[in-house]
């Protein structure tokens, strides 16, 4: 294939609509993650871990194997399952799936709304149609002869 097709083959998949209309929908999903991922870990999760006693999900592990230490130098790091992140991840999953419904089904709402009003909405008397030449060439006659008589 040659160099300058397979650039202009690349061009024109870039730049197709719905390929620009993905990209602007990742870079704000990518947004609105960010503010319910804060919504879920500096709100409602300490929320929460206050209702439950001052928990804190993300401290919750299982520990396979401690630290070993050599006074205040770490020689070999904790290794341990972090279930309780895990299920702060599982919390932020739920949130935004939940976030998500509901501005769909906002979008959605509004969407019918105003179809509604569209289909309620009186419809404006259509022009009538043009009449026929000869129809128009006859009532001309006509008018003629009674200018006449």
């Amino acid at each position: 294939m040659a160099k300058g097709k397979f650039w202009s083959e690349f061009k024109e998949f870039a730049m197709k609509g719905n390929v620009i209309d993905m990209a602007v929908g990742v870079v704000i999903g990518g947004a609105f993650g960010k503010i319910v991922t804060s919504l879920v870990s500096d709100i409602i999760m300490p929320a929460v871990g206050a209702l439950c006693g001052g928990l804190n999900f993300t401290d919750w592990k299982w520990v396979i194997s401690q630290a070993v230490m050599n006074g205040e130098e770490v020689v070999k790091p904790e290794v341990a399952i972090t279930w309780g992140n895990f299920l702060q991840v599982i919390f932020d999953f739920i949130i935004i799936a939940l976030c998500i419904f509901l501005v769909i089904k906002g979008i959605n709402k509004a969407k019918a709304l105003s179809e509604k009003k569209k289909e309620e909405a009186p419809a404006e008397p259509e022009a009538p149609a043009p009449k026929p030449d000869d129809v128009v060439l006859l009532e001309e006659i006509r008018d003629l002869l009674k200018q006449k008589n």
